[in-house]
């Protein structure tokens, strides 16, 4: 219980640093959809803190609490997407050079990041899941996006 909402709270400065080298990119005294990026952090926090039953879905949980673990895992994709596309529209509308190589890093951060959640999306159906984890070698796989 207490591994993934560790999880969740040390990405928090991550997320912080990018919304901060997104918003001195922009060139902008405000961030767009800065009550948005507010929301979806706040989201994150509380959603994260009740999503680590999806790494259970193996031992054999009731249905109905898989359900709702699946439910809020896929649920949080919602505030990960406002964060991301927000990132991306503070980005693409600035006037930085585009050999700039802080732009690169960050852009290539939420390639990385987007696929890594992706990932977490498709895992959090229970039946792909427990597909993927009993049948084939895939536990390490969708954590490599999170490093």
């Amino acid at each position: 219980f207490f591994g993934h909402p560790e999880v969740y709270v040390l990405i928090l400065p991550g997320f912080g640093i990018i919304s901060h080298i997104c918003l001195s990119i922009s060139g902008n005294f405000d961030a767009f959809g800065f009550y948005g990026l507010l929301f979806a952090m706040f989201s994150i926090v509380c959603l994260g803190s009740s999503v680590w039953g999806h790494h259970m879905f193996t031992v054999g949980l009731d249905v109905k609490t898989a359900v709702f673990f699946s439910s809020v895992t896929m649920i949080i994709g919602v505030p990960t997407g406002i964060k991301v596309f927000t990132w991306l529209y503070m980005l693409f509308n600035s006037s930085v050079n585009k050999s700039d190589p802080i732009l690169w890093w960050v852009i290539s951060f939420i390639v990385l990041f987007t696929f890594g959640g992706v990932t977490g999306i498709v895992l959090s159906a229970c039946v792909l899941d427990n597909c993927f984890y009993t049948i084939l070698d895939f536990c390490g796989w969708p954590h490599f996006f999170h490093l």
